[in-house]
């Protein structure tokens, strides 16, 4: 492994920035609309799950063609540059606003986040029996999820392709059968994770027939279908989808090579990536079932599907990738990765605040106005996130930019009340976050008026009083583990 990287590969693929705002764009709608048509829109992060496989497996294949080598130091540096800014900025703002708003919107904060810090969310909420069909408080990182897994096939996917590097220096006469077997591994291994999802999903199922469970209200099978969708290990065919696409590309061009360029090649990629792109939305108007036909059966369309639009997209002289770098597409393309850190906290954070000023009952719906609400705050938070937090990271690295902060509270008068009161800012924003971690409940309010009904029962003296808290949702138990209609005033879980 060497320690001093060369310079990361330059160059874009049309059409991808177009691609992550398609799936971002579907991931809000089905968030923040929750009555829209979008019903199963959560598949937009599957499409994620392909692009991030895609080009972190092609910018890893460049590096080595370019160098000779991997360098996982320098590999992962850019990955905590790109991450690590509007991850902290989301978490310590939105845990400082949910210490305002206060009530169940704090629940279990101190796990969510060391989810969130050690990009372990995903297991953190299986591990504490997270159950998307027993919802009695919206999580406010919940979203995390998908970023744990990514992040975790970010740390382990380079050193499977540097094994792989090491081995095929000793085997050189075999490198185009090396390349092909690659391919056939990682396509066994998406194969093998769909599989499990499947199993899982399937003996949920079983469970639920017998009798320990059921499809509407929870129980194994709830407790089952988030183990499946969060695990990494069952839920990492699109990133391995993507990876295999990226390993194969160049082989696909060199052995087409008569026909890349003909005018006949591109117009039937796009015909096949249109097809692709409006198969995706039209999967996304189906709602989701508590079976393998949705998980992972549609989430393995959408993955194949993405697969089509990025093989369209980076095709040479491909009119579809231009086609989807129009200008509004490519703003929230850039944009997508803040996009979808901010949205849910603030669709949870605004949703809280409604029920708790009293404008919105525990049976009321979302109002469209909120949803208008949250979606604009999303856009001014990501955009400024983008402008002022994650490039100059990005561009300037973590200790320069500290030690630009410092020069500016060594410069002009201007300069230093601004640096100053960016200091200032931030030490109260780790306090509150620090503050609401520590007051933070381990249950909900309605989660407590449950279990206290539950042991009434057992005692044999129900009380009238003790099934639900003022002003909360008895229905909130049965959420559907994706589904957009959910009790109270909180949006879908993702």
């Amino acid at each position: 492994m060497s320690v001093t990287p060369p310079p990361a590969p330059a160059g874009r693929f049309d059409g991808l920035d177009g691609m992550r705002a398609l799936a971002v764009a579907l991931v809000v709608a089905y968030h923040v609309f929750p009555g829209g048509p979008f019903v199963g829109g959560f598949l937009g992060v599957d499409v994620f799950f392909v692009i991030s496989g895609f080009l972190i497996t092609s910018l890893l294949t460049r590096e080595k063609d370019a160098a000779g080598r991997i360098s996982l130091a320098g590999f992962w540096r850019r990955r905590a540059r790109r991450l690590l800014p509007a991850l902290v900025l989301v978490v310590v703002v939105c845990a400082s606003i949910a210490l305002a708003v206060g009530g169940d919107i704090l629940t279990d904060l101190g796990r969510q986040v060391l989810g969130a810090a050690t990009f372990s969310y995903n297991w953190l909420a299986v591990a504490a029996g997270g159950d998307y069909f027993a919802q009695t408080a919206p999580e406010l990182f919940r979203n995390l999820w998908s970023l744990a897994v990514e992040e975790q096939f970010y740390v382990l996917w380079p050193l499977v392709l540097l094994l792989g590097v090491l081995i095929g220096r000793r085997a050189r006469r075999f490198a185009i059968g090396r390349r092909r077997a690659g391919i056939a591994v990682v396509m066994a291994a998406a194969v093998a994770s769909a599989v499990w999802m499947a199993v899982l999903v399937a003996s949920a199922s079983g469970d639920a027939a017998g009798g320990a469970g059921d499809a509407v209200t929870g129980g194994a099978t709830g407790g089952a279908i988030t183990r499946a969708y969060f695990g990494t290990d069952s839920h990492a065919f699109g990133l391995l989808l993507g990876a295999a696409l990226a390993l194969a590309l160049p082989a696909v061009r060199a052995s087409a090579r008569p026909w890349v360029r003909r005018r006949a090649t591109r117009d039937i990629l796009l015909v096949a990536g249109s097809v692709a792109a409006a198969a995706l939305v039209a999967l996304a108007l189906l709602p989701e079932t508590a079976t393998a036909w949705t998980f992972p059966g549609v989430l393995i369309a959408a993955s194949a599907l993405t697969g089509v639009v990025i093989l369209a997209c980076t095709w040479p002289g491909a009119v579809l990738g231009r086609a989807l770098d129009i200008p509004p597409l490519r703003w929230i393309g850039v944009r997508s990765y803040a996009i979808y850190l901010w949205h849910w906290p603030i669709m949870v954070l605004l949703t809280a605040s409604l029920a708790r000023s009293g404008t919105g009952g525990a049976d009321a719906s979302v109002p469209w106005q909120l949803s208008v609400a949250a979606l604009v705050f999303t856009l001014v938070a990501a955009d400024l996130s983008l402008r002022l937090v994650e490039t100059p990271v990005r561009r300037d690295g973590f200790r320069a930019s500290i030690r630009g902060w410092g020069r500016a509270l060594r410069g002009t008068a201007w300069r230093r009340a601004g640096a100053a009161l960016g200091v200032v800012v931030t030490v109260a924003l780790v306090a509150a976050t620090s503050t609401a971690v520590a007051v933070a409940p381990t249950r909900s309010s309605a989660a407590d008026a449950i279990a206290a009904g539950e042991a009434a029962v057992d005692a044999g003296t129900p009380t009238p009083g003790a099934s639900a808290p003022a002003g909360a949702d008895p229905a909130a138990a049965t959420v559907s583990p994706v589904a957009p209609s959910v009790a109270a005033t909180s949006p879908p879980i993702p």
